[in-house]
């Protein structure tokens, strides 16, 4: 193997030295505190101590897995549309597409707390159409509502920049060999653009399990998610213990949930027309 010049090492130095203090340090922290005691001892009750929280984690994982599946059915379809239009629609689009991404996840939320609440926007023009006020701040559709809105561009941009990459003579030879719109976005397109697809899924699915703030503001407190409750223990707890123990399991969650994706993913090369 050819070895790196001294200007390779020292341009790769400040990325090391990031990823120790930012990325390993971290997770040896919390490794640590999962598995000892307030005395340092290592121990495994925090561990076993999580099936307390066994509901937390069931609405969660349902919350963030409902919002992925919406983002999928809203984005895939926009992708498509977006990929098929013209050079000048398509940065249109993008541009519209992005816009909000540029405008902080607190304003975001807020802002959509401002048309949802009980006296905004939304539920006042109901009112005034004759039909009862809109009670939907502190519901779990505001939740998913939040994770949908906030996300979604994270799975449009993926699977767009997988269909503006596919090859127009894959679709050519489709229709040559006797397939329908139909039979080529499901046997032609959709194979091929299986990897943006997992990309797009993995860029909704970590952050809405891990969300905090979206839950805080538009559940009202009516409940808490993963992240809620992680911030809680870090927050106010004398220990980081159960806050580090249900870090850990989260993150082993998350790496077995990529670890399938990408197996789909893997498995999604072939082409059968």
């Amino acid at each position: 193997m050819k070895k790196r010049s001294v200007f390779e090492r020292l341009a790769a130095a400040p990325h090391l030295v990031w990823s120790v203090l930012f990325i390993i340090a971290p997770l040896i922290f919390v490794i640590y505190f999962a598995f000892t005691d307030i005395e340092g001892g290592p121990t495994l009750q925090n561990i076993f101590s999580l099936s307390a929280y066994a509901e937390t984690f069931v609405m969660s994982l349902a919350f963030s897995l409902i919002a992925t599946t919406v983002c999928l059915l809203i984005g895939y379809p926009l992708a498509y549309c977006m990929s098929r239009a013209s050079e000048r629609s398509r940065s249109i689009l993008t541009v519209l597409l992005m816009l909000p991404m540029w405008i902080s996840l607190l304003i975001r939320t807020y802002s959509l707390m401002a048309l949802l609440d009980n006296g905004g926007l939304v539920s006042t023009f109901i009112t005034k159409l004759g039909f009862e006020k809109l009670t939907f701040i502190g519901t779990e559709g505001a939740v998913i509502l939040g994770m949908i809105y906030d996300f979604l561009p994270y799975m449009v941009l993926p699977i767009y920049t997988s269909m503006t990459k596919l090859d127009k003579r894959y679709l050519e030879a489709a229709s040559d060999l006797g397939c329908n719109g139909r039979q080529t976005l499901l046997k032609v397109i959709l194979p091929l653009t299986t990897p943006g697809i997992v990309s797009g899924i993995t860029m909704v699915f970590v952050p809405s399990i891990s969300t905090f703030y979206i839950s805080q503001k538009l559940g009202g407190g009516s409940f808490d998610l993963l992240g809620d409750t992680i911030e809680r223990q870090f927050q106010n707890a004398v220990t980081y213990h159960t806050g580090a123990a249900i870090s850990l399991v989260m993150m082993v969650l998350i790496l077995i949930s990529l670890a399938v994706m990408n197996k789909f993913s893997d498995s999604g090369e072939d082409i059968i027309v």
